[in-house]
């Protein structure tokens, strides 16, 4: 599994396809880039070469690391903090700090959702200013697609892994919206450990 895919869930939720599309890049941004704990392990975002590879793989151009300059690594990954605190603030209830958050970097990045229509697409909804540059425009949608999550029913499916030794954020699109984990690893590892106790109890 790499790294981008501790951000990935299937399940039955979706707000529209651009705003599910957005609120998954939003989970993938924070899990690459900021440190602290995944599946059982330390984890440290990867060197600068490598982080460009993986963003630009992350955010649809895959051919070319150069699409994200070394301002736009620095202005994406200064805003991974407050977007993993929007995760964290939803997980604790605390949805006046989640929305306090995301309304500063929407205010910061210059978000102003308008109608487009392009590569022979229906109209849908962009989150930045038209003319705004790449990391800005990826801020400003980022922030604006969890906001509408946030300002919706759906607000408590942001959340953070309740596995030990794991903070990872995820989206819940399950039926019954029950996730815990940010993946089936981490569910996997609950599990094991679960019947592991369940077996030393038995023998004691």
């Amino acid at each position: 599994m790499t790294r981008l895919e501790r951000g990935s869930v299937t399940g039955q939720v979706n707000f529209t396809s651009h705003l599910d599309g957005v609120v998954h890049l939003a989970v993938g941004l924070v899990n690459l880039v900021t440190p602290g704990l995944a599946r059982g392990t330390p984890y440290d975002p990867p060197p600068r070469a490598a982080l460009r590879v993986e963003l630009a793989d992350l955010l649809g151009d895959r051919d070319s690391a150069a699409a994200v300059s070394i301002v736009s690594l620095a202005t994406l990954g200064t805003a991974a903090g407050p977007l993993r605190t929007v995760f964290e603030a939803a997980e604790a209830n605390d949805h006046d700090r989640a929305a306090t958050t995301l309304n500063k970097l929407m205010t910061g990045s210059g978000a102003r959702p308008h109608l487009a229509r392009h590569d022979g697409e229906h109209w849908h909804l962009h989150f930045h200013e038209r003319r705004a540059p790449f990391a800005e425009a990826w801020v400003a949608s980022l922030a604006t697609g969890l906001a509408v999550v946030l300002g919706s029913e759906h607000a408590d499916r942001l959340g953070v892994c309740s596995a030990v030794a794991c903070d990872r954020v995820f989206v819940d699109t399950s039926r019954n919206g029950t996730r815990r984990f940010c993946s089936t690893s981490c569910q996997s590892r609950v599990k094991a450990a679960a019947f592991r106790a369940r077996q030393r109890r038995t023998t004691q």
